[in-house]
Protein backbone atom coordinates (compact mmCIF):
# COMPACT_ATOMS: atom_id res chain seq x y z
CA UNK A 1 0.00 0.00 0.00
CA UNK A 2 0.99 3.47 -0.91
CA UNK A 3 1.46 6.06 2.30
CA UNK A 4 -1.62 7.69 0.84
CA UNK A 5 -3.64 4.38 0.49
CA UNK A 6 -1.99 3.79 4.78
CA UNK A 7 -3.89 6.95 5.78
CA UNK A 8 -6.97 6.74 3.89
CA UNK A 9 -7.14 3.21 5.86
CA UNK A 10 -6.77 4.46 9.19
CA UNK A 11 -9.02 7.32 8.41
CA UNK A 12 -11.49 5.27 7.38
CA UNK A 13 -11.30 2.64 10.47
CA UNK A 14 -11.35 5.54 12.83
CA UNK A 15 -14.30 7.29 11.09
CA UNK A 16 -15.81 3.70 11.09
CA UNK A 17 -15.70 2.91 14.89
CA UNK A 18 -16.87 6.52 15.66
CA UNK A 19 -20.08 6.04 13.62
CA UNK A 20 -20.83 2.40 14.52
CA UNK A 21 -19.13 1.94 17.57
CA UNK A 22 -16.72 -0.98 16.47
CA UNK A 23 -13.91 -1.66 14.36
CA UNK A 24 -15.22 -2.83 10.69
CA UNK A 25 -14.75 -6.39 10.04
CA UNK A 26 -12.54 -6.03 6.30
CA UNK A 27 -12.30 -2.78 3.78
CA UNK A 28 -12.71 -3.49 -0.19
CA UNK A 29 -11.20 -1.14 -2.31
CA UNK A 30 -11.43 -0.78 -6.07
CA UNK A 31 -9.54 1.03 -8.57
CA UNK A 32 -10.23 3.67 -10.94
CA UNK A 33 -9.18 3.63 -14.41
CA UNK A 34 -7.61 5.11 -17.04
CA UNK A 35 -8.41 3.96 -21.01
CA UNK A 36 -5.39 4.09 -22.71
CA UNK A 37 -7.23 3.21 -26.01
CA UNK A 38 -10.48 2.77 -27.44
CA UNK A 39 -12.75 4.99 -26.12
CA UNK A 40 -16.66 4.98 -26.84
CA UNK A 41 -15.92 1.41 -28.56
CA UNK A 42 -17.88 -0.74 -25.80
CA UNK A 43 -20.93 -0.22 -26.34
CA UNK A 44 -20.26 -0.68 -29.71
CA UNK A 45 -19.39 -4.44 -29.06
CA UNK A 46 -15.65 -3.51 -29.78
CA UNK A 47 -12.25 -3.14 -28.11
CA UNK A 48 -10.81 -1.68 -25.07
CA UNK A 49 -7.57 -1.12 -23.48
CA UNK A 50 -8.00 0.34 -20.24
CA UNK A 51 -5.29 -0.07 -16.98
CA UNK A 52 -6.08 0.09 -13.39
CA UNK A 53 -4.79 2.88 -11.26
CA UNK A 54 -3.52 3.39 -8.35
CA UNK A 55 -6.27 5.36 -6.58
CA UNK A 56 -8.73 3.28 -4.78
CA UNK A 57 -12.41 3.54 -3.65
CA UNK A 58 -11.97 2.15 -0.12
CA UNK A 59 -15.34 0.70 1.24
CA UNK A 60 -15.02 -0.54 5.17
CA UNK A 61 -17.63 -2.60 6.43
CA UNK A 62 -19.42 -5.00 8.72
CA UNK A 63 -22.40 -7.75 9.20
CA UNK A 64 -25.41 -6.26 10.69
CA UNK A 65 -28.13 -9.01 12.28
CA UNK A 66 -30.55 -7.00 10.55
CA UNK A 67 -31.19 -6.41 6.89
CA UNK A 68 -30.54 -2.85 6.86
CA UNK A 69 -28.43 -1.19 4.95
CA UNK A 70 -26.38 1.84 6.62
CA UNK A 71 -24.26 3.72 4.98
CA UNK A 72 -22.36 7.21 5.23
CA UNK A 73 -19.53 8.17 2.56
CA UNK A 74 -16.97 10.56 4.32
CA UNK A 75 -15.95 12.67 1.28
CA UNK A 76 -19.57 14.04 0.87
CA UNK A 77 -20.75 14.09 4.47
CA UNK A 78 -23.79 11.92 3.51
CA UNK A 79 -25.79 9.28 5.00
CA UNK A 80 -28.07 7.12 3.34
CA UNK A 81 -30.04 3.82 4.63
CA UNK A 82 -32.17 1.20 2.67
CA UNK A 83 -33.84 -2.20 3.59
CA UNK A 84 -33.08 -5.11 1.83
CA UNK A 85 -36.49 -6.14 1.38
CA UNK A 86 -37.38 -3.40 0.09
CA UNK A 87 -34.98 -1.91 -2.22
CA UNK A 88 -36.61 1.16 -4.14
CA UNK A 89 -34.99 3.69 -6.53
CA UNK A 90 -35.35 6.74 -4.59
CA UNK A 91 -32.09 9.18 -6.12
CA UNK A 92 -31.43 10.31 -2.51
CA UNK A 93 -28.52 10.31 -1.78
CA UNK A 94 -27.87 9.77 -6.33
CA UNK A 95 -24.79 7.96 -4.64
CA UNK A 96 -26.61 5.58 -2.64
CA UNK A 97 -28.77 4.40 -6.13
CA UNK A 98 -25.29 2.29 -6.87
CA UNK A 99 -25.14 0.29 -4.28
CA UNK A 100 -28.77 -0.49 -4.21
CA UNK A 101 -28.53 -1.65 -7.75
CA UNK A 102 -25.44 -3.69 -6.89
CA UNK A 103 -27.56 -5.22 -3.97
CA UNK A 104 -30.64 -6.17 -5.62
CA UNK A 105 -28.98 -7.82 -8.50
CA UNK A 106 -26.51 -9.44 -6.83
CA UNK A 107 -29.85 -11.05 -4.91
CA UNK A 108 -31.12 -11.89 -7.86
CA UNK A 109 -28.68 -13.06 -10.35
CA UNK A 110 -25.90 -14.35 -7.86
CA UNK A 111 -26.88 -15.26 -4.10
CA UNK A 112 -30.72 -16.53 -4.78
CA UNK A 113 -29.36 -19.73 -7.30
CA UNK A 114 -26.59 -20.44 -4.81
CA UNK A 115 -29.33 -20.24 -1.98
CA UNK A 116 -27.64 -17.37 -0.36
CA UNK A 117 -29.31 -14.33 1.46
CA UNK A 118 -28.02 -11.02 1.70
CA UNK A 119 -27.19 -9.40 5.10
CA UNK A 120 -27.25 -6.34 6.37
CA UNK A 121 -24.19 -4.05 6.31
CA UNK A 122 -22.80 -0.98 8.24
CA UNK A 123 -20.34 0.72 5.65
CA UNK A 124 -18.32 3.70 5.36
CA UNK A 125 -16.92 5.00 1.90
CA UNK A 126 -13.85 7.19 0.89
CA UNK A 127 -11.50 7.39 -1.58
CA UNK A 128 -8.82 9.28 -4.02
CA UNK A 129 -10.75 8.41 -6.88
CA UNK A 130 -11.31 12.02 -8.24
CA UNK A 131 -15.03 12.15 -8.94
CA UNK A 132 -16.86 13.44 -12.31
CA UNK A 133 -13.02 13.52 -13.75
CA UNK A 134 -13.87 10.50 -16.13
CA UNK A 135 -11.86 8.05 -13.98
CA UNK A 136 -14.40 5.78 -13.53
CA UNK A 137 -15.08 6.71 -9.36
CA UNK A 138 -18.81 4.97 -10.09
CA UNK A 139 -17.65 1.86 -11.50
CA UNK A 140 -15.07 1.65 -8.59
CA UNK A 141 -17.86 2.38 -5.79
CA UNK A 142 -20.04 0.00 -7.71
CA UNK A 143 -17.11 -2.91 -7.47
CA UNK A 144 -16.31 -2.47 -3.82
CA UNK A 145 -19.74 -2.73 -2.72
CA UNK A 146 -20.08 -5.76 -4.76
CA UNK A 147 -17.61 -7.18 -2.63
CA UNK A 148 -18.43 -5.77 0.32
CA UNK A 149 -22.10 -7.08 0.23
CA UNK A 150 -20.61 -10.54 -0.11
CA UNK A 151 -18.35 -10.10 2.36
CA UNK A 152 -20.85 -9.04 4.85
CA UNK A 153 -22.55 -12.61 3.93
CA UNK A 154 -19.30 -14.45 4.81
CA UNK A 155 -18.45 -14.93 1.21
CA UNK A 156 -15.79 -14.20 -0.94
CA UNK A 157 -15.21 -14.80 -5.17
CA UNK A 158 -13.32 -18.05 -5.95
CA UNK A 159 -10.53 -17.60 -8.42
CA UNK A 160 -9.80 -14.11 -8.80
CA UNK A 161 -6.79 -13.38 -6.43
CA UNK A 162 -9.11 -10.86 -4.46
CA UNK A 163 -9.61 -13.61 -1.61
CA UNK A 164 -7.81 -12.87 2.11
CA UNK A 165 -9.60 -14.69 4.53
CA UNK A 166 -9.54 -18.52 4.47
CA UNK A 167 -12.10 -18.69 6.67
CA UNK A 168 -14.71 -17.08 4.60
CA UNK A 169 -16.78 -19.68 2.40
CA UNK A 170 -15.96 -18.91 -1.71
CA UNK A 171 -18.91 -18.75 -3.99
CA UNK A 172 -18.06 -19.24 -7.77
CA UNK A 173 -18.78 -16.12 -9.66
CA UNK A 174 -17.29 -15.21 -12.81
CA UNK A 175 -15.37 -11.72 -12.94
CA UNK A 176 -17.05 -10.76 -16.39
CA UNK A 177 -20.69 -11.72 -14.50
CA UNK A 178 -20.37 -9.77 -11.83
CA UNK A 179 -18.44 -6.84 -14.12
CA UNK A 180 -21.77 -6.96 -15.53
CA UNK A 181 -24.01 -7.25 -12.64
CA UNK A 182 -22.16 -3.86 -11.81
CA UNK A 183 -22.85 -2.49 -15.21
CA UNK A 184 -26.35 -3.13 -14.96
CA UNK A 185 -26.71 -1.66 -11.81
CA UNK A 186 -25.22 1.97 -13.21
CA UNK A 187 -27.36 1.22 -16.10
CA UNK A 188 -30.94 0.30 -14.24
CA UNK A 189 -30.25 2.64 -11.43
CA UNK A 190 -28.34 4.91 -11.85
CA UNK A 191 -29.64 5.52 -15.45
CA UNK A 192 -26.30 5.90 -17.04
CA UNK A 193 -26.10 3.34 -20.44
CA UNK A 194 -22.21 2.99 -19.90
CA UNK A 195 -20.63 -0.81 -21.19
CA UNK A 196 -18.50 -3.01 -19.23
CA UNK A 197 -15.12 -1.36 -19.58
CA UNK A 198 -14.68 0.07 -16.55
CA UNK A 199 -16.70 -2.85 -14.21
CA UNK A 200 -14.33 -4.62 -15.60
CA UNK A 201 -11.09 -3.30 -15.39
CA UNK A 202 -11.75 -1.96 -11.39
CA UNK A 203 -12.35 -6.04 -10.95
CA UNK A 204 -9.76 -7.14 -13.29
CA UNK A 205 -6.87 -4.69 -13.01
CA UNK A 206 -3.03 -5.93 -12.79
CA UNK A 207 -0.16 -4.25 -12.27
CA UNK A 208 2.29 -2.91 -14.74
CA UNK A 209 -0.53 -4.56 -17.39
CA UNK A 210 -3.45 -3.42 -19.91
CA UNK A 211 -6.39 -4.99 -20.19
CA UNK A 212 -7.83 -6.16 -23.90
CA UNK A 213 -10.85 -6.62 -23.40
CA UNK A 214 -13.61 -7.79 -26.46
CA UNK A 215 -16.68 -6.38 -25.28
CA UNK A 216 -18.78 -8.77 -27.30
CA UNK A 217 -17.50 -12.30 -26.13
CA UNK A 218 -15.96 -10.71 -22.76
CA UNK A 219 -12.58 -12.61 -23.61
CA UNK A 220 -10.10 -10.20 -22.18
CA UNK A 221 -6.10 -10.56 -21.86
CA UNK A 222 -3.40 -9.18 -19.63
CA UNK A 223 -0.62 -7.33 -22.07
CA UNK A 224 2.43 -6.56 -20.64
CA UNK A 225 2.75 -2.79 -20.74
CA UNK A 226 6.33 -2.68 -21.02
CA UNK A 227 6.91 1.21 -20.25
CA UNK A 228 10.17 0.78 -19.44
CA UNK A 229 11.46 5.04 -18.37
CA UNK A 230 7.64 6.10 -19.41
CA UNK A 231 5.17 7.04 -16.76
CA UNK A 232 1.02 7.56 -17.37
CA UNK A 233 0.41 11.38 -16.30
CA UNK A 234 -2.81 12.27 -16.49
CA UNK A 235 -4.50 15.66 -16.74
CA UNK A 236 -7.63 17.19 -14.95
CA UNK A 237 -9.25 19.87 -17.08
CA UNK A 238 -11.10 20.51 -14.03
CA UNK A 239 -13.92 21.17 -16.26
CA UNK A 240 -17.44 20.26 -15.26
CA UNK A 241 -18.65 17.14 -17.52
CA UNK A 242 -22.42 18.77 -17.68
CA UNK A 243 -22.55 17.50 -21.05
CA UNK A 244 -20.70 14.34 -20.99
CA UNK A 245 -24.32 12.20 -20.07
CA UNK A 246 -27.04 13.31 -22.35
CA UNK A 247 -24.50 13.28 -24.96
CA UNK A 248 -23.05 9.87 -23.99
CA UNK A 249 -26.55 8.70 -24.89
CA UNK A 250 -27.26 10.85 -28.27
CA UNK A 251 -23.82 9.17 -29.72
CA UNK A 252 -25.33 5.56 -28.90
CA UNK A 253 -28.41 6.50 -30.15
CA UNK A 254 -26.21 7.51 -33.44
CA UNK A 255 -24.29 4.68 -33.14
CA UNK A 256 -27.30 2.29 -33.70
CA UNK A 257 -28.84 4.31 -36.30
CA UNK A 258 -26.01 3.14 -38.38
CA UNK A 259 -26.08 -0.47 -38.15
CA UNK A 260 -30.21 0.07 -38.74
CA UNK A 261 -29.36 1.82 -41.61
CA UNK A 262 -26.07 -0.45 -42.81
CA UNK A 263 -28.36 -3.13 -42.48
CA UNK A 264 -30.07 -2.91 -45.69
CA UNK A 265 -26.51 -3.86 -47.21
CA UNK A 266 -25.08 -6.01 -44.70
CA UNK A 267 -27.60 -7.91 -43.02
CA UNK A 268 -25.74 -9.97 -40.74
CA UNK A 269 -24.20 -6.95 -39.08
CA UNK A 270 -25.58 -5.95 -34.74
CA UNK A 271 -22.65 -3.80 -34.09
CA UNK A 272 -20.10 -1.87 -35.57
CA UNK A 273 -17.99 -4.12 -34.74
CA UNK A 274 -18.58 -6.03 -37.48
CA UNK A 275 -17.89 -3.51 -40.25
CA UNK A 276 -14.73 -3.29 -41.67
CA UNK A 277 -13.38 0.09 -42.57
CA UNK A 278 -13.65 -0.99 -46.15
CA UNK A 279 -17.07 -2.19 -45.75
CA UNK A 280 -17.62 1.03 -44.20
CA UNK A 281 -16.38 3.10 -47.21
CA UNK A 282 -17.94 1.53 -49.50
CA UNK A 283 -21.70 2.39 -47.74
CA UNK A 284 -20.91 5.48 -45.88
CA UNK A 285 -22.46 7.84 -48.53
CA UNK A 286 -26.01 5.86 -47.71
CA UNK A 287 -25.72 7.39 -44.06
CA UNK A 288 -26.63 11.27 -42.71
CA UNK A 289 -23.67 13.23 -41.85
CA UNK A 290 -23.88 13.16 -38.38
CA UNK A 291 -24.27 9.42 -38.37
CA UNK A 292 -21.45 8.81 -40.88
CA UNK A 293 -19.02 10.56 -38.29
CA UNK A 294 -19.82 8.94 -35.41
CA UNK A 295 -19.93 5.60 -37.41
CA UNK A 296 -16.22 5.78 -39.06
CA UNK A 297 -14.91 7.25 -36.06
CA UNK A 298 -16.11 4.24 -34.03
CA UNK A 299 -14.51 1.55 -37.17
CA UNK A 300 -11.40 3.43 -36.93
CA UNK A 301 -10.45 3.46 -33.57
CA UNK A 302 -11.43 -0.30 -33.20
CA UNK A 303 -8.71 -0.90 -35.73
CA UNK A 304 -6.46 1.83 -33.43
CA UNK A 305 -7.08 -0.80 -30.75
CA UNK A 306 -5.93 -3.69 -32.32
CA UNK A 307 -3.24 -2.04 -33.79
CA UNK A 308 -1.99 -0.62 -30.74
CA UNK A 309 -1.82 -3.76 -28.96
CA UNK A 310 0.05 -5.19 -31.39
CA UNK A 311 2.35 -1.93 -31.20
CA UNK A 312 2.51 -2.33 -27.28
CA UNK A 313 3.59 -6.05 -27.32
CA UNK A 314 6.23 -5.32 -30.05
CA UNK A 315 7.76 -2.79 -27.94
CA UNK A 316 6.87 -0.02 -30.22
CA UNK A 317 6.11 2.82 -28.23
CA UNK A 318 6.29 5.37 -31.04
CA UNK A 319 3.95 3.57 -32.90
CA UNK A 320 1.73 2.82 -29.75
CA UNK A 321 1.59 6.81 -28.82
CA UNK A 322 0.88 7.87 -32.94
CA UNK A 323 -2.35 5.75 -32.50
CA UNK A 324 -3.50 7.34 -29.03
CA UNK A 325 -2.98 10.82 -31.08
CA UNK A 326 -5.30 9.70 -33.90
CA UNK A 327 -7.30 8.70 -31.17
CA UNK A 328 -7.74 12.20 -30.12
CA UNK A 329 -8.50 13.42 -33.29
CA UNK A 330 -11.20 11.12 -33.94
CA UNK A 331 -13.11 12.03 -31.22
CA UNK A 332 -12.13 15.75 -31.26
CA UNK A 333 -13.46 15.78 -35.16
CA UNK A 334 -15.51 12.86 -36.11
CA UNK A 335 -17.11 11.89 -32.45
CA UNK A 336 -17.34 15.49 -31.19
CA UNK A 337 -17.32 14.40 -27.69
CA UNK A 338 -13.92 16.44 -26.69
CA UNK A 339 -13.89 20.30 -25.40
CA UNK A 340 -11.89 23.14 -25.49
CA UNK A 341 -9.86 22.84 -22.34
CA UNK A 342 -9.28 18.69 -23.46
CA UNK A 343 -7.67 19.47 -26.95
CA UNK A 344 -5.96 22.61 -25.29
CA UNK A 345 -4.33 20.30 -22.94
CA UNK A 346 -3.56 17.58 -25.95
CA UNK A 347 -2.40 19.98 -27.90
CA UNK A 348 -0.13 20.92 -25.50
CA UNK A 349 1.38 18.20 -24.26
CA UNK A 350 1.81 16.65 -27.94
CA UNK A 351 4.10 19.86 -28.63
CA UNK A 352 6.49 18.66 -25.64
CA UNK A 353 9.44 16.58 -26.31
CA UNK A 354 9.10 13.57 -24.45
CA UNK A 355 5.56 12.84 -24.33
CA UNK A 356 4.92 9.67 -26.48
CA UNK A 357 1.33 10.17 -27.02
CA UNK A 358 -1.80 12.63 -25.75
CA UNK A 359 -5.78 11.89 -25.79
CA UNK A 360 -8.51 12.47 -23.62
CA UNK A 361 -9.96 9.64 -21.83
CA UNK A 362 -13.43 9.15 -20.71
CA UNK A 363 -16.77 10.19 -21.69
CA UNK A 364 -15.89 13.44 -22.43
CA UNK A 365 -16.79 17.45 -22.25
CA UNK A 366 -14.25 17.77 -19.65
CA UNK A 367 -12.88 15.38 -17.63
CA UNK A 368 -9.51 13.82 -17.94
CA UNK A 369 -6.20 13.52 -21.05
CA UNK A 370 -3.99 10.55 -20.35
CA UNK A 371 -0.48 11.31 -21.84
CA UNK A 372 2.71 8.54 -22.13
CA UNK A 373 5.47 10.66 -20.94
CA UNK A 374 9.03 9.54 -20.60
CA UNK A 375 10.47 9.44 -16.54
CA UNK A 376 12.72 12.28 -16.60
CA UNK A 377 10.47 14.35 -18.83
CA UNK A 378 7.51 14.38 -16.17
CA UNK A 379 8.72 17.57 -13.89
CA UNK A 380 9.31 19.79 -17.39
CA UNK A 381 5.86 17.79 -18.56
CA UNK A 382 3.93 19.04 -15.15
CA UNK A 383 5.32 22.60 -15.37
CA UNK A 384 4.57 23.31 -19.17
CA UNK A 385 0.96 21.99 -18.62
CA UNK A 386 0.34 24.25 -15.36
CA UNK A 387 1.44 27.26 -16.77
CA UNK A 388 0.06 26.88 -20.41
CA UNK A 389 -3.06 25.32 -19.26
CA UNK A 390 -3.81 27.87 -16.44
CA UNK A 391 -2.87 30.55 -18.83
CA UNK A 392 -5.26 29.69 -22.02
CA UNK A 393 -8.28 28.51 -19.70
CA UNK A 394 -7.79 30.75 -16.69
CA UNK A 395 -8.10 27.13 -14.59
CA UNK A 396 -5.74 25.65 -13.11
CA UNK A 397 -5.32 21.43 -13.72
CA UNK A 398 -5.20 18.60 -11.32
CA UNK A 399 -2.05 16.26 -12.93
CA UNK A 400 -1.58 12.82 -11.64
CA UNK A 401 1.69 10.79 -12.02
CA UNK A 402 0.52 7.05 -11.73
CA UNK A 403 1.00 3.92 -11.23
CA UNK A 404 -0.70 0.76 -12.81
CA UNK A 405 -2.20 -1.29 -9.84
CA UNK A 406 -3.98 -3.87 -9.35
CA UNK A 407 -7.71 -4.59 -9.14
CA UNK A 408 -10.32 -4.56 -6.63
CA UNK A 409 -9.13 -6.60 -3.11
CA UNK A 410 -10.81 -7.07 0.44
CA UNK A 411 -8.80 -7.15 3.34
CA UNK A 412 -10.10 -8.64 6.80
CA UNK A 413 -9.02 -6.89 9.74
CA UNK A 414 -8.12 -10.25 11.30
CA UNK A 415 -5.61 -10.48 8.59
CA UNK A 416 -3.77 -7.00 9.03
Amino acid sequence: MTQEEVILSDRLKEKFNERFGHPPDFIVSAPGRVNLIGEHTDYNDGFVFPVAIDKYLHIAASKRSDRQVHLHALDMNEACTFNLEAIADTKTPPWGNYLRGVAHFLQEQVLRKSGHTLNGMSAVITGNVPISAGLSSSAALEVASALAFLGACGLEIANTGINSNSEMELIEVPPMELAALCQRAENEFAGVNCGIMDQSISLLGKADHALFLDCRSLEYKQIPLNLTDILIVICNTNVKRELASSEYNKRRAECEKGVDILQQWMPAITSLRDVTLAEFKKYEAELPQITQKRCRYVVEENTRVLNAVDALTAKDIDTFGALMNASHAGLRDAYEVSCDELNILTDIAQSIDGVIGARMTGAGFGGCTVNLVYQDTVEAFRDRIMEEYTQRTGIEPDIYVCNVGDGARIKWNSHS
